[in-house]
């Protein structure tokens, strides 16, 4: 039997930790959002501008990781902003998502060691269970 891929994402609008269980354990890959604070301050005169921009690169963003998880049987999105729910609208207007189990959950900041204990026991995960 084939074993489900499980990830879990926590992310803002700024980055996104993919946390993943393998055989030798946790295995973290960030994915940053292109649009950065510097940026932003340079083009807010134009506000108009300023959100055109910042939509196109969100979007970008977006797919950067919808494309990471595509393989995926189960998702698990938690994070402290809107972000989560964001990418969750997207994923249900996709056909690739339509029979996977995504959860969406909040939480704070959080370390890395934090994230991955979040992640092994939303999915309750131990080693013996790959």
């Amino acid at each position: 039997m084939k074993s489900k891929k499980l990830i879990g994402i926590w992310m803002d609008h700024s980055v996104a930790n993919l946390i993943e269980q393998t055989p030798s354990g946790f295995v973290l890959t960030a994915i940053k959002s292109d649009f950065s604070h510097q940026e932003k301050t340079s083009i807010s005169k134009n506000e108009s501008l300023m959100h055109n921009k910042e939509q196109n690169h969100q979007s970008g963003y977006y797919k950067q990781i919808t494309e990471a998880i595509k393989e995926h049987d189960e998702i698990f999105l938690f994070g402290p902003t809107t972000a989560k729910n964001e990418l969750l609208n997207l994923l249900k207007a996709d056909r690739h998502f339509e029979y996977k189990k995504i959860d969406v959950k909040d939480a704070d900041k959080m370390t890395e060691n934090q994230q991955e204990a979040f992640v092994k026991d939303h999915f309750k995960l131990n080693n013996t269970n790959l």
